[in-house]
């Protein structure tokens, strides 16, 4: 996998959160529904990555659930809505 790679996939769930500001879901839903929406095909390997990369930057959040998942999501402002 490319730094490419990651930068067309980090690309495509930042543009999926600006049309669906309050989208939140796993690194699999994101893939299998965000991702394939917008024609493409990724696997969950590249998602996980890409999503790392993103909650650095602070461009997503993630929260655990109590099953261990992450939950994915735009970060909100003190409002309660996305930045």
């Amino acid at each position: 996998m490319t730094g490419a790679d990651l930068d067309r996939v980090e690309g495509a769930i930042v543009r999926y959160l600006a049309e669906h500001p309050d989208a939140a879901d796993s690194a699999k839903g994101i893939a299998r529904w965000w991702l394939a929406g917008h024609g493409q095909r990724d696997c969950i390997d590249e998602v996980r990555e890409a999503l790392e990369r993103l909650r650095q930057r602070g461009v997503v959040t993630a929260r655990t659930l109590p099953s261990g998942e992450r939950i994915y999501s735009a970060p909100r402002a003190s409002n309660g809505r996305a930045h």
